[in-house]
């Protein structure tokens, strides 16, 4: 019996620490040190209304958006189906599907027809919510978008490079540009 005392003593102590004053510390500290991060990166409007998180991406099909990366996530970023398509680089309907995708954005863009399309506008990232698409990326999307809001390329071209996050510490990673973000500042431009 004593045994049993023991070992209820001392899942109710582990539990106590575990589930309560362990999370709480560390959500304090969260809180505290990385406040935006805590709260979810959340993305708000001119307005003030949450538009979204910089973690997230989401689907823009519009012609005078800046479009993201395709996402395999569910119906199109769906954070509750988040992942990559697991199909490879044999895979036929993964190459039927990028032939689509190239001659789609060709055509959306003006592009000539064996104009090069940078990766990340054909392919889904790992996790189908990736809320960046690459520099070059956002600069063959400028004529686009300036044309669709009537506005100058290199007006355009200020927001982008306004929205382009650099590597971390300079060096991990590329360049790259948040997309809900820079849509955001172009919708405040009216």
């Amino acid at each position: 019996m004593n045994s049993i005392l023991i070992s209820l003593r001392a899942t109710l102590v582990l539990a106590a620490v575990t589930c309560g004053v362990y999370p709480l510390v560390v959500t304090g500290i969260s809180k505290v040190a990385f406040h935006d991060e805590a709260a979810g990166s959340l993305i708000k409007d001119k307005d003030g209304v949450v538009r979204g998180s910089a973690l997230l991406g989401q689907n823009f099909t519009a012609a005078q958006y800046f479009h993201p990366r395709p996402s395999a996530a569910g119906a199109g970023y769906d954070a509750t189906s988040s992942g990559g398509s697991n199909l490879g680089p044999t895979s036929q309907k993964l190459n039927d599907a990028l032939k689509e995708r190239i001659a789609a954005y060709r055509t959306a863009n003006g592009l000539a027809a064996d104009a090069e399309v940078p990766a990340d506008a054909v392919t889904a990232s790992g996790s189908g919510l990736d809320p960046h698409i690459s520099v070059k990326n956002a600069e063959l999307q400028v004529a686009r978008v300036a044309k669709a809001r009537n506005l100058s390329a290199e007006k355009v071209k200020e927001l982008v490079f306004a929205s382009t996050r650099k590597p971390d510490f300079g060096f991990f990673g590329d360049a790259g540009v948040n997309v809900l973000e820079l849509n955001l500042s172009l919708d405040a431009l009216k």
